[in-house]
Parts: structure tokens; C-alpha cells; sequence
């Protein structure tokens, strides 16, 4: 497990390119035959990838030691969005396939929680976020086709985008845990410009589908002292609420977003004109 401690906003004004990327960037999140890990202590948030090849992967209950718990689920929720092939998730006594671009949210108080793929040739690729949770609500199963898609940007502002929300309210009911995705179009770079703040939830950003040579300058900071992370396929990186969370890209790209923190009012955001920013 890799922890990351929460740091100041003013103390963000003093860092070189390395030690903002040691504070804010996860680079290995899919490893084979591996499940990785990172703890933020910005609101607690977990969030990792697991890629089952040939063995079956578990959250074993060392994995709730570590967070001083008997196991893993035992205080948390955590939702998954398979990136790869088709997969199977066990909890507990029930088994669920998750196919490409499908969504499984998984109640506290889940004891046994294991990942393996149908096809070794074609592993399964599961990015994972969990947030503590106060009560045990239903696990659910989501597909592209039941996840809500909002489309938003244009062509002539670069930033045409399809944000498919997987966990949020109106899809399957969370303690605090929200994740969907956004692909951009082809021809579109930017995402979330003009950008926003909100100060009530953090968010962390894993950006996906950026081929080759190509990356994204992922934007964060307060609105007057912004900064940038160059950001490669399979990478995260985690915003605090006092930063914003922007991106351009080389070429188009996508990325999965989580958020956890006080509400799960996707449109509570404190709104920027892109002539506040500096």
C-alpha cells in the first residue's frame, strides 16, 4: 500500500516538477497479476487496478489490517469499472461477470472479495476506487447501457466529450462514492476547461487510451497558482478539493473519474472563467 499524506494548498506553491509528481501522480496502476494499491489521506480515498492473469486475486484480510480494520470492506464501499476483458468478481456467495466498460459497486461489509479473468489471453483490467461507508447498501452491477451519459463540449472549443456515469445517485445508491468516465472525440483535447473547484469533495483522475507517445498535461492548483503534471497512459493523479482538475492532451484520450467527500451533487462546483485562472 502507497500512502500519500494530504498536503497544504501553500505548500503546493513551493514544488518543483518532481515533487509535485511524488505528492500528487501514481504511475503503476495496472500490473499483472498484481493488485495495486494507493491510500490518499485526502478523504481517505483507496483506488488501485487489479489485472488477474493467471491467478485469482483477493482483498485479503491483511488488506483491512493495514486500515486497522479485520477486513478490507469491513468500514469501506469500493467501486470497480473493467477496463479489460471480460472479468468475475466473487462477493461473498455471489459471483458477477463484468464485462468491457461495465461497473460493479460493492456494499460494506463485504467479507470475501476475490477478481479473476474468463480469458487469460484477454485478462480483465479492473479500476478500483472505496471510500469509508456507514451503512451496507446493495451491491449492483452496471452496464454501459444503464450508466447515465451526459455529452457535453464542441467541436470548435476542442473539448467534445461522452461522460458516462457508472456510481452516482440516479444509477445505484453509494454512502459517498461517485465514478464515471469521459472519452473525448476525436479532434478534442481538453477536458473540464473552463474549470472549477469544489471544495466539498476531492477527486482523483485516472487517464486511459493515450497511445503511444502521446500525453496529457493534467492541470491542478488554485485557481491564481495553477501547475501541471505531464500525465502517460494508465496513470493517476489525485486533486485535492482546493485545486482544479484539467487536462489537454496531445491527442484524445479518456480517463476515469472518482470522487468522494461531503455530497454526491455531480453540479456542485465553484465555477471558473478562464480569465481567473493564472
Amino acid at each position: 500500500m502507497d500512502v500519500r499524506q494530504s498536503i497544504h494548498s501553500e505548500h503546493v506553491k513551493h514544488l518543483d516538477t518532481d515533487e509535485l509528481r511524488d505528492e500528487f501522480l501514481v504511475k503503476d496502476i495496472f500490473v499483472e497479476d498484481k493488485l495495486t494499491m494507493t491510500y490518499s489521506h485526502i478523504d481517505r480515498i483507496i483506488f488501485g487496478g487489479v489485472v488477474p492473469v493467471s491467478t485469482t486475486l483477493e482483498f485479503a484480510e491483511e488488506y483491512g489490517q493495514k486500515i486497522g480494520t479485520s477486513y478490507f470492506l469491513e468500514r469501506r464501499e469500493i467501486g470497480f469499472i473493467n477496463l479489460g476483458g471480460a472479468g468475475i468478481i466473487q462477493v461473498d456467495n455471489a459471483e458477477y461477470e463484468i464485462g468491457n466498460e461495465e461497473a460493479l459497486y460493492v456494499s460494506k461489509g463485504t467479507r470475501r472479495l476475490t477478481l479473476a479473468s474468463k480469458d487469460k489471453n484477454n485478462p480483465a483490467k479492473f479500476y478500483y476506487n472505496s471510500a469509508p461507508a456507514h451503512a451496507a447498501l446493495p451491491t449492483k452491477k452496471i452496464t454501459k447501457e444503464e450508466a447515465e451519459k451526459v455529452s457535453l463540449g464542441s467541436k470548435e472549443t476542442c473539448n467534445e466529450r461522452t461522460i458516462c456515469k457508472f456510481i452516482v445517485p440516479d444509477v445505484v445508491e453509494t454512502c459517498q462514492l461517485t465514478m464515471g468516465m469521459t472519452r473525448l472525440a476525436p479532434g478534442s483535447v481538453w477536458n473540464t476547461m473552463p474549470s472549477h473547484t469544489h471544495d466539498r469533495r476531492m477527486e482523483v483522475y485516472m487517464y486511459f487510451d493515450i497511445e503511444g507517445d502521446n500525453a496529457v498535461f493534467h492541470m491542478m492548483g488554485e485557481p491564481t497558482q495553477t501547475r501541471h503534471i505531464l500525465i502517460g497512459n494508465e496513470q493517476a493523479v489525485i486533486s485535492p478539493s482546493w485545486s482544479i482538475h484539467s487536462g489537454v492532451g496531445t491527442k484524445a484520450y479518456t480517463f476515469i473519474w472518482g470522487m468522494v467527500g461531503e455530497n454526491q451533487v455531480f453540479t456542485d462546483m465553484d465555477h471558473l472563467k478562464i480569465s481567473d485562472l493564472r
